[in-house]
């Protein structure tokens, strides 16, 4: 296991107001990736941005946009959030009856595919499409609104994706109530990419927030690796890649 966690700030709790400043202050703090929560109000019980804001705010940082589409349908929108300038797009096993179908529709349109998993979802819902995915997202709140309390039975969760993903090149991320508290957490069970937006955006000094977060979840993973490899050298999450800060 490698001691490398991606940061993935999301902007459902920037300033919308100023949400191009917004961006540009978190990519100039540090942060590795862009997260876009889109919602409908329909999938979910709140309505966010569409692609229109997507292109907005793509020419403000060079990062990935890692884009969550928390609607239903999702297949109709699609390919707008591609042209809009996503780099990932994730969409959620929950949402249609044709998982697979949207996820070739994703990269047919040279994008990175990603699915999400509620917190009742079990995993057995990827489990025939592991071969299609870029990266599994587990929420660990209920979607829908910023600031919710973290779920714990979520860490076990990631364990189990994280034993599923093997040595398949997919990013595991973690969406929901993330903190400096249980960043470590969800490390050392094997997610590599952080989703935080309370976490990041309280207080304004998104640098400090940014590497406490990437602090501790380097610090589980540290602690972990080291057990494991005094243990019997079969770390769970061998597949990471050092240093990937792509998709």
């Amino acid at each position: 296991m490698t001691t490398d966690v991606l940061i993935a700030p999301s902007i459902l709790s920037a300033d919308f107001a100023r949400l191009g400043e917004e961006v540009r202050a978190i990519d100039s703090a540090g942060c590795d990736w862009v997260h876009v929560d889109v919602m409908d109000g329909h999938f979910v019980p709140n309505i966010s941005i569409g692609p229109g804001v997507v292109a907005a705010i793509r020419p403000h940082t060079k990062k990935m946009l890692d884009v969550h589409l928390m609607i239903a349908p999702a297949d109709p929108y699609i390919e707008a959030f591609a042209k809009a300038g996503s780099d990932i797009i994730t969409v959620h096993a929950e949402a249609g009856p044709h998982l697979d179908r949207s996820l070739q529709l994703i990269r047919n349109l040279g994008k990175k595919a990603g699915v999400s998993l509620n917190p009742q979802t079990p995993e057995s819902a990827i489990q025939y499409v592991l071969d299609r995915l870029d990266l599994v997202l587990v929420m660990s709140v209920n979607p829908g609104f910023g600031g919710q309390g973290f779920i714990e039975t979520s860490v076990d969760k990631i364990g189990r994706i994280c034993a599923m993903i093997g040595t398949r090149p997919i990013h595991l991320e973690v969406d929901g109530g993330v903190t400096p508290d249980n960043a470590g957490k969800c490390a050392a069970a094997g997610a590599d990419v952080l989703v935080a937006g309370s976490a990041v955006f309280k207080g304004g000094n998104y640098a400090a927030n940014i590497a406490a977060l990437r602090a501790a979840a380097k610090a589980a993973r540290s602690t972990y690796s080291a057990a494991g490899d005094s243990a019997a050298m079969g770390a769970p999450d061998a597949r990471r890649r050092s240093g990937d800060t792509g998709p």
